[in-house]
């Protein structure tokens, strides 16, 4: 039987996606546009800043594809990259605009994917 091995980033991810399902995560920023729109490397830097602040941790590496257009309900997937190379997908959702200001939640995924062999 073959014996796994958790290593400490795993237990890292575990804990920012437990830390961001129990204390729950927001943010909010403002824009510069007549439909606000906040770009894919803001909104990473932002993401990663309220995880981090959420869970005690140090600031984790987050990608996002696409811009997040404000509008609510909107959503969009990040992914948070641990040195290891395992990930744990991060969902973004709009929860209300206010003139140029997006107010959204992070939630974490509950399982990391582990890194490729």
């Amino acid at each position: 039987m073959p014996l796994i091995r958790l290593s400490a980033t795993t237990s890292l991810l575990t804990a920012v996606a437990a830390g961001a399902l129990l204390v729950g995560c927001s943010a909010e920023v403002t824009v510069e546009e007549s439909t606000p729109k906040l770009s894919a490397d803001k909104l990473a830097t932002t993401v990663a800043e309220k995880l981090a602040a959420t869970t005690g941790q140090a600031k984790p590496k987050i990608t996002c594809p696409e811009a997040l257009e404000g509008k609510v309900d909107t959503t969009t997937r990040c992914k948070l990259t641990a040195d290891d190379g395992s990930t744990l997908g991060v969902t973004v959702t709009v929860t209300g605009v206010d003139g140029t200001k997006i107010n959204f939640d992070v939630k974490a995924d509950n399982t990391p994917t582990p890194a490729p062999s």
